[in-house]
């Protein structure tokens, strides 16, 4: 949530070897091989052999995710980065984060499951509010290398203090799978709601990266003010992860119109705001930072709508479904769309303006990415609706 910071640092501080570009893509590697193992812990955890192991694997991810983050503070190039914090951090962050969220839907399976997952994604965004102004004075005050020691430091302690308070489910909650429920793999439901999450997933962690350095770039924003924008774009997160849960739980808003509303409002911030005169207003940036952060930061809410409908097609052909796995495999899908994304993001930075005019911001160095961003949102709402208008079974 806060990569950009240390991203802006990197490139800025010069002291990193290899090219400036390539520093985005620690962060988007790190985001896509997190979300990329989750399937695969969630299929381990949930069998009857490994599943009550999840307190130990959340233990051991913290420890690696620290150490990995404590050891790259003496990195000298930028892949020393990509393998410490893109890969074994983020292996790490997977092992910690897949048994805390296991224990969360256990806990609220019978109700509220779309408002729970909400309130996790909600304290996310607060965390990358706060976060960036932190690592802001951290990386001014003590270098980034001091800085990484510090972070790796406070990922442990709250990490293992975290997990040493977290309540195991009641043992009716508890599931033990003998068998490994595949048969969603048959539904076409679960192939749109995945392919419209890794599309949206693709631009969704680009502004997150680039965000500061745009801000610095384009409109010379001090260090502090480009910090800021990241505060901004996390920020509306903290209201609309939980009220998109409580459309759902509450309203009964289908999981197709809510991902709709979110993926439409994204893609309207990016092509009217960003798209536009940032690069010269910075009302519009900021404008765009806090709409986009908004209608965005809400997608992954939604999915409580996807595992309801997932839930109901396998209720309705009498299959066994584990909702914690088909989590887990949404956030796969949306790892691939974090890599896709990551990689992409370079590329865009060197294809550069989109128009010839240099006063929009598509007509600057961004001018591709932002183009991107803005149809990868449109991607991921139109697939959800095409399974609403084709009435999907």
């Amino acid at each position: 949530m806060n990569f950009g910071v240390f991203q802006d640092a990197y490139t800025q501080q010069e002291v990193i070897k290899g090219p400036r570009s390539a520093t985005g893509v620690i962060g988007t590697t790190m985001n896509g091989v997190m979300y990329l193992s989750m399937p695969v812990l969630s299929a381990i955890l949930e069998r009857s052999r490994f599943s009550t192991w999840k307190r130990e694997v959340a233990i051991a991810g913290t420890l690696i995710s620290a150490a990995a983050l404590f050891v790259s503070s003496w990195s000298t190039e930028v892949w020393h980065l990509i393998v410490l914090q893109g890969l074994l951090a983020a292996i790490g962050n997977a092992m910690l984060y897949v048994p805390t969220t296991l224990w969360l839907d256990q806990w609220f399976h019978d109700g509220n499951r779309a408002t729970a997952y909400g309130l996790q994604f909600s304290i996310k965004n607060i965390v990358g509010t706060a976060g960036p102004f932190l690592m802001q004075k951290m990386l001014h005050d003590l270098g980034f290398r001091v800085a990484l020691r510090v972070w790796a430091g406070i990922v442990l302690g709250v990490g293992l203090g975290g997990i040493l308070i977290t309540p195991n489910p009641p043992p009716s909650a508890q599931r033990r799978l003998q068998r490994t429920p595949w048969s969603f793999l048959k539904h076409r439901t679960f192939y749109i709601y995945a392919l419209a999450n890794a599309a949206f997933a693709s631009g969704y962690g680009l502004p997150q990266t680039y965000l500061p350095a745009y801000a610095s770039q384009l409109l010379k924003m001090s260090a502090a003010e480009s910090t800021a924008m990241i505060a901004m774009f996390n920020a509306p997160g903290i209201i609309s992860s939980t009220g998109f849960g409580l459309l759902s739980d509450k309203l009964h808003v289908s999981g197709t119109t809510n991902t709709l509303i979110s993926a439409l409002g994204s893609a309207l911030c990016v092509f009217f705001l960003w798209a536009i005169k940032s690069n010269t207003l910075p009302g519009l940036l900021i404008a765009f930072a806090v709409g986009y952060g908004f209608f965005a930061s809400g997608y992954s809410s939604t999915w409580g709508g996807w595992i309801k409908d997932l839930e109901k097609e396998a209720a309705d052909r009498n299959e066994a479904i584990s909702s914690g796995m088909i989590y887990g495999f949404m956030n796969g899908a949306r790892g691939v769309g974090y890599v896709v994304g990551g990689l992409s993001g370079v590329e865009l930075l060197r294809l550069g303006p989109v128009i010839g005019d240099g006063g929009w911001a598509l007509g600057t160095d961004y001018g591709a990415l932002i183009l991107f961003t803005g149809v990868t949102s449109m991607i991921g709402g139109w697939g959800t609706m095409w399974k609403g208008c084709r009435g999907v079974r």
